[in-house]
């Protein structure tokens, strides 16, 4: 199927690894040029060579730290003045810490929100005026879904997923108007660099194994296992393309039908 892709302008955040990184690439297979933007300006040079030499489009980075409104403003207008235009936003920037409310600082509730959150917010106000004077635009963000379901480890992902929902059908009401168009995906585990990390964490939590804490989640998942990086990067992709132009303020889970939350697959363990 030909998506329509070709030559569109992708602007993707979080874009150096994980899930970004899989978009950028899923999108470059479909003809978009793509405009990457994370921290570290060593991977992003990585990624946007590797999509130049496979793929044969236009790949562009520029480093930025969306904590911050001024960075988030001056990646968005390099890359609008860059290729002329910006058809395609993927908000994917961030992650919020697990933990337990007992443990849970400020400074964990406030970093976590602040990016995984408000980055959204940032560049999605910073994109939109470029997308109103070209009469057209499309909007993934990439949420999660702990936003829908009850996770008491995760409740610091699981208030900036509800926030990141809200927001997304919230714009789809303001701005169809202008034919721009928002959703939102909502993946469950994905198999990534982060997830290492998360399992880490639950390990150090719960008192498992690194072993025991990899289970859980798969152990939740009624196909038994997590997410590739490619099935969340082509949905995105095809969610981006004019194919799709009519699914505005959607959440479409991509969890294999995660039910319950991954500590009642502890509980279950037990």
């Amino acid at each position: 199927m030909d998506l329509g892709l070709t030559d569109k302008v992708a602007f993707i955040t979080g874009a150096s690894r994980g899930i970004g990184k899989g978009i950028a690439r899923s999108l470059a297979r479909e003809g978009c040029k793509v405009a990457l933007t994370a921290t570290r300006a060593d991977l992003l040079e990585a990624v946007a060579q590797d999509i130049r030499s496979e793929f044969g489009v236009e790949a562009a980075w520029w480093t930025g730290d969306l904590l911050h409104t001024a960075d988030a403003n001056h990646v968005v207008n390099a890359a609008a003045a860059h290729f002329g235009r910006i058809d395609i936003l993927v908000n994917n920037a961030g992650a919020a810490p697990g933990g337990v409310l007992e443990t849970l600082s400020d400074e964990a509730w406030e970093s976590g929100i602040g990016l995984k959150f408000m980055g959204y917010v940032r560049v999605t106000r910073a994109v939109l005026p470029y997308m109103q004077r070209q009469q057209g635009g499309r909007v993934v963000n990439l949420i999660g879904n702990d936003g829908v379901k009850q996770s008491y480890w995760e409740i610091v992902p699981g208030a900036a997923n509800a926030a990141g929902q809200n927001f997304t059908m919230a714009l789809a009401g303001q701005y169809g108007k202008d034919n721009i168009s928002f959703c939102a995906v909502n993946p469950g585990p994905v198999r990534t660099e982060r997830w290492t990390g998360l399992v880490q964490a639950m390990a150090r939590d719960m008192k498992l194994s690194f072993e025991q804490a990899d289970q859980l989640a798969p152990a939740s998942i009624p196909l038994g296992r997590i997410a590739e990086v490619e099935e969340v990067a082509d949905l995105v992709t095809y969610l981006a393309s004019p194919k799709a132009h009519f699914v505005n303020g959607t959440m479409i889970e991509i969890d294999g039908g995660q039910m319950k939350p991954i500590m009642d697959a502890k509980r279950d363990q037990v």
